[in-house]
């Protein structure tokens, strides 16, 4: 007989065996990885010197962040705004910055990446080297990174051909860039916390030309939920 009910679980004979509770558990822990997004439109002759934009403030299917129709998946997929889906605690281990320009001087044509002359190369560098991204909670802020160093890049290569056979040299972070921003401490965002991340440019970003500018923010993390089982 190993035991009798209120004891912890000892042999007759032989070296001792851990204590092992009696009690079913009340209540499980849930872990997975998600990540949130949310998205940002510059439109033709936005002045971004000196400026700054709240992205993660508005919700999918919302209008808001410099867009004139509401957000699509590809934009956000925040039910929410500043919220953290179905109120979980969730842990922002990696952030990335994906930077690309419409064809359209507004909120009315496709996205796309190409860039095909100097002025267009000169713009997406110029608002790129700008950018700086800041965490806002209700009562702090803290600066994150620049925009370039953030993850993941833009849709532009760094040098194109144009008509007169010279090369235009921009420093783009194209491409799923590595994710290296908290790695060793994740940024905890609890459920009942509503946060945002500025997109802050400095007085020598140039202005919006005759394009949209889209800048995308993704979050990379993992949350935990807690499941009550009696």
């Amino acid at each position: 007989m190993y035991g009798v009910p209120g004891v912890s679980l000892v042999p007759s004979s032989g070296p001792g065996m851990p204590g092992s509770p009696l009690e079913q558990p009340k209540a499980l822990f849930r872990y997975g990885e998600q990540s949130l997004w949310s998205t940002q439109m510059h439109v033709n002759a936005t002045v971004l010197a000196g400026a700054q934009f709240r992205v993660f403030s508005t919700s999918l299917g919302r209008v808001g962040q410099g867009f004139v129709n509401a957000l699509s998946i590809a934009e956000t997929n925040l039910k929410e705004p500043g919220r953290i889906p179905n109120g979980v605690a969730y842990d922002c281990f990696g952030i990335a910055a994906q930077h690309y320009q419409s064809d359209s001087t507004a909120d009315t044509g496709d996205i796309q990446a190409a860039v095909n002359n100097a002025a267009a190369v000169d713009l997406l560098t110029g608002v790129q080297y700008g950018a700086v991204l800041t965490w806002d909670f209700t009562q702090t802020q803290v600066d994150i990174a620049p925009f370039d160093l953030c993850g993941a890049g833009g849709g532009a290569f760094g040098a194109v051909s144009t008509t007169t056979n010279n090369v235009d040299h921009g420093a783009m972070n194209n491409g799923a860039g590595a994710i290296w921003m908290y790695r060793k401490h994740p940024v905890a965002l609890p459920g009942a916390t509503t946060f945002s991340i500025l997109l802050r440019y400095g007085t020598r970003t140039p202005v919006v030309g005759a394009v949209s500018i889209v800048n995308r923010i993704v979050l990379f993390g993992y949350y935990k939920n807690v499941i009550e089982i009696g």
